[in-house]
């Protein structure tokens, strides 16, 4: 099994998105995929037409009770299950601070069901707080998804300096598999500029048994699309939205990309 969190601190950089559509296009091939939301905002457990709710388990209570994932998961479409997010999960920062090995609780969880899927994917919240640190603590790989613009760099310093923390303290495996180029224009002179610059930060901090020592960018490009932006109104993975669309087409082209790596 492959466990993947895809993280950015900064918001708005085709996160959520990517870890849906991504999600998607991997059950797509007839892979069991499983999405987990740790995002309390729950936007990926609306993009695929769950309605978080009070009454109903989320992975709130996998992180503060005895809630297994498998009593949260809900099966959305052929080979995907998620585990939906509610706002309570907002709250689980405060509750966790006197919890021992708070960070390693999702790892746990996951280790129980480890068996049932080919992937796990984690759509972390745009911050580095615990819910991201227990992401971190459960996977094998990340997946950092950038806007090409002038602010792409800012904050990865301190990104990569948590996932080596994690590496040495929590999760020897931990490594950062690559970089997914979002909301790309190819005809303009920034997404070059910034894509070259992205290159050349990691050519320099590279070093030897670093988390991030084989990272590299992956050559499919998201293009910027309205669909890709549409879809989550309608409680739809782009593939069921438009699957005729150029986002269908991109992010088929990274699942692809992804399973061969």
């Amino acid at each position: 099994m492959r466990s993947i969190a895809i993280i950015n601190q900064k918001g708005g950089v085709g996160k959520t998105t990517t870890a849906v559509n991504l999600s998607a296009a991997l059950a797509a091939t007839g892979q069991r995929v499983c999405l987990i939301d740790l995002d309390p905002q729950a936007h990926a457990t609306l993009h695929l037409g769950l309605q978080p709710a009070r009454d109903e388990r989320s992975v709130y209570d996998v992180l503060t009770s005895d809630a297994e994932l498998a009593d949260v998961w809900r099966e959305v479409g052929e080979c995907l299950w998620v585990v939906g997010s509610h706002i309570d999960l907002a709250a689980a920062e405060v509750e966790l601070v006197g919890v021992v090995g708070r960070e390693v609780i999702l790892r746990d969880k996951l280790a129980n069901c480890a068996d049932h899927f080919d992937y796990i994917l984690i759509d972390c919240p745009p911050s580095l707080g615990i819910l991201t640190l227990n992401a971190l603590a459960a996977v094998d790989e990340v997946f950092l998804p950038l806007q090409p613009h002038f602010l792409a760099l800012h904050g990865l310093s301190k990104l990569l300096q948590t996932i080596d923390l994690v590496a040495k303290r929590l999760n020897d495996r931990l490594k950062l598999t690559g970089v997914v180029y979002c909301m790309y224009e190819s005809g303009t002179r920034l997404a070059a500029e910034v894509a070259h610059d992205v290159d050349q930060f990691f050519s320099t901090t590279r070093q030897p048994l670093t988390p991030w020592a084989e990272a590299r960018t992956f050559q499919t490009r998201i293009r910027r699309n309205i669909r890709l932006a549409e879809a989550p109104s309608f409680g739809q993975s782009i593939f069921h939205y438009a699957p005729g669309s150029n986002g269908a087409e991109d992010y088929e082209q990274l699942a692809r990309e992804v399973a061969g790596v």
